[in-house]
């Protein structure tokens, strides 16, 4: 399990550090881990360290003096450095002595600054806000080598992610003693992550995400003594006569997810059994048999049948996971939600989010699911590229997926299939969320390479549907209990 720390919590463990170190030492240390992995980057990209070009952008503070020790380290290694002072007055001084010492070359935005290797971005660190100055913006716009962020891309914000103007887009980023949560939240504007250890000793995080090995060990497998209702049966009610499609997706996630028993209450009931034989299918809610968890809303409708196959699901005292249709008749009547004993599950997406509150989640994601599910007193997923996940005390889980395969229409009906199989079996609504939702972001990723556990072959892409996500779910789920690093992951699309 990886934890994500914000900026006042690293801040408050680098303290005694700085207190009992020689001065200066804690930034060699993330210095040295920038100049390793810079040095790692160019002999990837170039073949070679010594020889090589790479320009350091510094701005004012720790981050500046950070880049301008590893820019030092790097020169003595044989690499032709230039550091562009967006506030030479403001440089940080040991650092910029270092790099003058070793040779560094020190030079003006305005400058020439020729197409380097490599660029070092040491604009801006945790203390940062806001998007970058016009003059720094101005820099970057010309950069047209890949650049590598210290500790964080520059203009993104370090504790939500947000990017509200310009900022940095890095190929790599190399993260300063902890993960923070823009490097879960930002992703897609901080490339590939390095962790170096710098010596910070940290306590539980409130914000985690759940590596492969975590979901491999969590994800529910047939004992010795199970049978088909012990292993946990999920109940859906999903799709309609205008959206069958919903409750094959969602029922057919379910069947993959575990090995136990799917029942199915709803219009859909020969669409899903033509896919999905093994269904308990019937279109009588009344009559679908008891389960341990209940899915309900994908494709249903928002007329007043549905509203009532709502307020009975919902009276059922197993954990629910409520989506798509099922938020637009919630939003009607949270006292639905909030007056239940057992757990509910919210899986919103943006706009969903809204109805739910009367506003979007806004730049703080983690902030906007952690108030709506202590408002409500139910579970929250809010999807994304970073999927956001909070119980009623304010945990949270997040879940990068590595990519936006999964934006597409359906995708959403698999994920609520997925989380509400896993429920069934036992798993706490937020951790079935967690658990499930990498299953579903893997399982995207494969199906954009077309299949097959070795992801990182540099095979091309191409666009998936929510059939193939799901024919590819039973391989990512083969992949997890393997114990894959998520980050051998397709990169972007």
């Amino acid at each position: 399990m990886r934890g994500y720390y914000t900026a006042d919590e690293v801040r408050a463990a680098e303290a005694p550090l700085l207190a009992s170190l020689p001065g200066g030492a804690l930034m060699r240390r993330a210095a040295h881990g920038l100049a390793t992995v810079v040095a790692a980057e160019l002999r990837a990209r170039t073949g070679g360290v010594a020889g090589r070009t790479i320009t350091v952008l510094v701005g004012s503070g720790d981050n500046g003096g950070d880049a301008l020790w590893a820019g030092s380290m790097l020169r003595r290694r044989g690499v032709a450095t230039t550091a562009v002072l967006l506030k030479p007055e403001k440089a940080h001084a040991a650092g910029l002595a270092a790099f003058t010492a070793a040779g560094g070359r020190v030079a003006a935005p305005s400058d020439d600054l020729g197409l380097p290797d490599l660029v070092i971005d040491g604009i801006v660190g945790i203390s940062g806000r806001g998007p970058l100055r016009p003059d720094a913006a101005a820099l970057v716009d010309r950069i047209e080598a890949p650049i590598v962020s210290a500790d964080l891309p520059s203009g993104v914000d370090p504790d939500t992610g947000a990017v509200d103007g310009p900022a940095v887009r890095a190929a790599v980023t190399v993260a300063f003693g902890a993960l923070k949560p823009v490097h879960a939240l930002g992703a897609a504007q901080c490339g590939r992550v390095e962790l170096v250890d710098i010596g910070l000793s940290l306590g539980d995080a409130e914000i985690t995400a759940l590596d492969a090995a975590d979901v491999g060990a969590a994800w529910p497998v047939p004992g010795a003594d199970d049978d088909k209702y012990s292993q946990g049966v999920v109940g859906v009610v999903a799709g309609s006569d205008g959206y069958p499609g919903a409750g094959v997706l969602c029922t057919g996630a379910a069947v993959t997810a575990t090995s136990g028993l799917v029942r199915y209450a709803g219009a859909s009931t020969g669409e899903v059994l033509a896919h999905a034989p093994e269904v308990i299918a019937t279109t009588d809610l009344a009559k679908a048999g008891r389960v341990q968890s209940w899915v309900v809303g994908p494709g249903m409708g928002t007329d007043d049948a549905a509203r009532r196959t709502l307020r009975t699901v919902l009276d059922a005292d197993v954990p629910v996971l409520v989506d798509a249709d099922g938020l637009t008749l919630l939003a009607e009547d949270p006292d639905l939600v909030r007056s239940r004993t057992a757990a509910t599950l919210l899986t919103p997406h943006a706009g969903e989010f809204a109805r739910l509150t009367g506003k979007g989640p806004g730049p703080d994601r983690v902030a906007s699911v952690r108030a709506l599910a202590a408002d409500w007193n139910a579970h929250v997923l809010l999807k994304g590229r970073a999927t956001v996940i909070a119980e009623p005390g304010g945990r949270v889980f997040v879940n990068e997926a590595g990519g936006s395969w999964s934006a597409t229409a359906g995708a959403g009906d698999v994920l609520a299939g997925i989380i509400g199989a896993l429920m069934a079996a036992g798993l706490a609504p937020d951790r079935a969320a967690a658990v499930g939702a990498r299953a579903h972001s893997l399982a995207a990723n494969l199906a954009a390479r077309g299949g097959g556990a070795d992801l990182s072959a540099g095979r091309g892409t191409a666009p998936i549907s929510a059939g193939t996500l799901l024919a590819h779910l039973r391989e990512s789920i083969r992949v997890l209990r393997a114990g894959v690093s998520p980050d051998e992951m397709p990169a972007t699309a």
